[in-house]
């Protein structure tokens, strides 16, 4: 495509890379590392003559160091969570769907290098490399940068979700709250359904729970199961408001 006359190039595999660094704030002392998380092997098979690596060795790195950091930072969120309850939100959250959907929110799948093959059969989309890419970043800045940036990096992609409640499914306020009132002998919790709306097809429930029938939580939820756990949820972050002053 020709404009004033002259050719429009797209942008090389280097201002890209500039650009993602100045946009998103998280700028590598060694920009081989950066490049190298983000090159698939399709791209090494096709460039032999040059010195490239593939990011399977950082995404080696990187699932470990992302395990790590979402522990550490589960463990201290919600420290009433039994480690099986911990285990199985920590699954959820480092799964791939989970770290494809993470991918798409810092638009990783345009960095990829991709062999010509890769990319007309759309591996630029595809879940499981998207996935690899984003374990690999993280072992790449944590090799650059170590895990206070890592952590960094974190709270602005994976914790938000985690304290949006995007994984609350797999969590298990009501027994936290449960746990928590026994713990302190705080007297006794109670479960009611408030209001029930809409048709049979598509019910909504809005649940209250309240501690010696002062009532501490209110949740909405499809089921009556999950406007308990949001209302146990609520339930939890007002008491641990109260404990805090």
């Amino acid at each position: 495509m020709r404009k004033n006359g002259k050719e429009r190039r797209a942008p090389s595999k280097n201002m890209k890379f500039e650009q993602f660094q100045k946009e998103t704030g998280f700028r590598f002392t060694n920009e081989r590392l950066l490049k190298q998380a983000f090159t698939h092997s399709s791209y090494v098979n096709e460039h032999r003559r040059k010195p490239y690596e593939d990011n399977e060795r950082l995404e080696f790195l990187g699932d470990a160091v992302l395990e790590l950091t979402v522990s550490q930072y589960l463990y201290k969120k919600y420290p009433l969570m039994s480690e099986g309850e911990l285990t199985k939100l920590r699954a959820a959250i480092v799964c791939e769907p989970s770290l494809v959907r993470f991918a798409h929110f810092m638009s990783f799948g345009k960095l990829v290098l991709l062999g010509k093959g890769e990319e007309l059969t759309g591996g630029r989309e595809r879940p499981a490399l998207l996935a690899d890419v984003f374990e690999a970043f993280i072992g790449a800045l944590y090799l650059d940068q170590g895990m206070d940036m890592v952590y960094k990096f974190l709270q602005l992609t994976v914790f938000p979700k985690i304290d949006e409640g995007a994984f609350s499914h797999v969590m298990d306020f009501k027994s936290q709250l449960q746990e928590l009132v026994q713990r302190d002998g705080a007297g006794v919790i109670e479960y009611k359904i408030h209001q029930e709306k809409g048709p049979a097809h598509n019910k909504e429930f809005v649940s209250k729970v309240a501690l010696n029938g002062e009532t501490m939580g209110t949740g909405i939820g499809r089921s009556k199961k999950e406007a308990e756990q949001k209302a146990a949820e609520q339930a939890l972050t007002n008491l641990k408001n109260i404990e805090k002053k």
